[in-house]
């Protein structure tokens, strides 16, 4: 989730106000937020899992969801360090291709719309819309800006097992985001899976907005056949993407708390 208008803080109010017990503020590639919201959590008594979503190299999109990991670790700092200086690679050449594509918009003002200072594609899309160039952020990453679309860029600095094991060496525990994005068949998909659960995967995002019911049967099935655990996310992103809405997702996602305590019951085993 990456809150895109929205403080921290604010995000954590915003789950307080949808009945939600716990959250986890999972931006990309940065965890400059979770100290804030895990403050205010803990002061209006909603659960804050400090966690951090990486992008990694791959042929289509891979996300590797690291939750309970520990921000202070040097490790993480380092990594930072060098993923940060891709994403601004990634997001020049965006910029760069849509230029080419002739709509007039400019780093800096995809910069205006993160108060964090990360640009993602949900900014050049918010662009896009506020511009008048689509009618819909969701429109603009359709035509444009995902995988597959020309403005698209998939450059990043990070091995989808260097993500999981850096989330392990920093006490986490690493998760494959919305597994559809990987457009990997039924049978590649296992294994890639079972590849990953060998460097040190903990499990699955079993409960996603996009995920149709069959898809999300699917997907819990493949992790109970690997032993893999199950996580649920609504991506939500404030006004970036306006359709989503925070513990509801399109409005029907229902994500059980119980996958919280198999995660705490799993690092508890770890500590003890």
């Amino acid at each position: 989730m990456s809150d895109g208008s929205m403080t921290p803080a604010e995000v954590v109010r915003e789950a307080k106000k949808a009945g939600l017990a716990a959250i986890a503020l999972s931006d990309h590639d940065t965890v400059d937020g979770v100290r804030e919201a895990v403050a205010e959590g803990k002061k209006i008594g909603v659960e804050v899992i400090p966690a951090i979503e990486f992008s990694v190299i791959s042929k289509t999109e891979t996300h590797i969801l690291g939750y309970f990991i520990d921000i202070d670790s040097p490790l993480l700092s380092e990594a930072l360090k060098s993923i940060i200086d891709t994403r601004r690679e990634r997001n020049e050449i965006t910029c760069r291709k849509l230029n080419e594509l002739g709509f007039d918009v400019t780093m800096d003002e995809a910069l205006a719309l993160a108060p964090n200072g990360f640009i993602g594609r949900a900014h050049f899309a918010r662009l896009l819309m506020d511009k008048g160039y689509t009618s819909s952020v969701k429109e603009g990453f359709d035509l444009y800006l995902e995988n597959g679309k020309y403005a698209y860029c998939g450059k990043q600095s990070m091995t989808d097992e260097e993500a999981v094991r850096l989330i392990k060496n920093c006490g986490g525990l690493a998760f494959v985001a919305h597994l559809h994005l990987t457009k990997l068949g039924d049978g590649e998909l296992l294994e890639f899976l079972a590849r990953l659960k060998a460097a040190g995967l903990d499990g699955v995002e079993g409960y996603y907005t996009e995920y149709t019911p069959e898809m999300q049967e699917k997907y819990q099935a493949m992790a109970s056949r690997l032993g893999l655990m199950l996580s649920g996310g609504t991506d939500f992103h404030a006004a970036m993407k306006p359709h989503i809405s925070i513990g509801k997702g399109l409005g029907n996602l229902k994500i059980p708390y119980s996958l919280v305590e198999k995660m705490k019951e799993k690092l508890n085993q770890k500590d003890s």
